[in-house]
């Protein structure tokens, strides 16, 4: 008799301790920018909260694309704002849902500790491949453009361009050698997999307009508890931390 209750107790004690009840399941679309600090961020949300979080990560042009064909996403993490508000407008994203998770930063990055001094690293002839992403996809692709014509330099380096349609095919460019040296998020390069290795130059903000990066609830997930509380998650200490860390701004 007394193992048997000891047993309900210890039984009783572990369904308290795991998961709730109302544990569900959400499927998110992060831009390639933000996938390092949102790893860490969905690890956090469900140990708290016992949801489950799915991830794909690829470029905000793409997965808008997909959203509109019927992409099963429940929350879309854009490196942008203009495309969550479009989905907003078209009635795919869900009314005043959306606001603005961070402020992003674009570096010049290559694994080569004494290549990137500087702007003038672009002036000189010491690379034969510069890495963008695709300003028709990724956000932080039209901010590369930006800052080359800022620079008065797009129509120099076109001939010595690769672009990838997305950060992380970007950043694959570059780590493989196809590349020396390309333009990516500072997130990217902080994530703990590279972090202080090869030589950065953080570009300036003023040479680009500024890299909102908005998050926006999709209507197939208006009911979903886990993408409601994603959402709410985002905007607390714990994932602003994380954020932070990863060297974005906070709006």
């Amino acid at each position: 008799m007394k193992q048997r209750i000891f047993s309900w107790c210890a039984g009783l004690i572990l369904t308290m301790m795991g998961p709730p009840a109302f544990a569900e399941q959400v499927l998110v679309a992060v831009a390639a920018n933000f996938t390092p600090p949102f790893r860490e961020i969905a690890q956090e949300f469900e140990r708290t909260t016992g949801h489950q979080v799915r991830v794909v990560s690829g470029a905000s042009g793409a997965f808008y694309a997909q959203i509109k064909n019927g992409a099963p996403f429940d929350v879309f993490f854009s490196a942008d704002n203009e495309r969550p508000k479009l989905l907003e407008d078209e009635g795919l994203g869900v009314k005043d849902s959306r606001f603005t998770y961070a402020i992003g930063r674009l570096v010049l990055w290559s694994p080569n500790a004494g290549l990137v001094k500087g702007e003038e690293t672009l002036r000189s002839k010491t690379f034969k491949r510069l890495a963008m992403a695709n300003p028709k996809t990724a956000p932080y692709g039209v901010a590369a453009l930006q800052t080359m014509q800022k620079l008065e330099l797009w129509d120099n380096l076109k001939p010595q361009l690769v672009m990838g349609e997305s950060l992380g095919q970007t950043m694959g460019f570059i780590e493989s050698g196809n590349a020396q040296l390309g333009f990516v998020a500072l997130s990217q390069v902080l994530d703990p997999k590279i972090k202080g290795t090869g030589s950065r130059w953080e570009v300036p903000t003023d040479v680009h307009e500024p890299i909102t990066q908005d998050v926006i609830l999709l209507m197939r997930a208006k009911d979903n508890p886990a993408a409601k509380s994603l959402l709410e998650f985002a905007t607390g200490t714990q994932a602003k931390d994380i954020i932070a860390r990863y060297g974005y701004l906070l709006k």
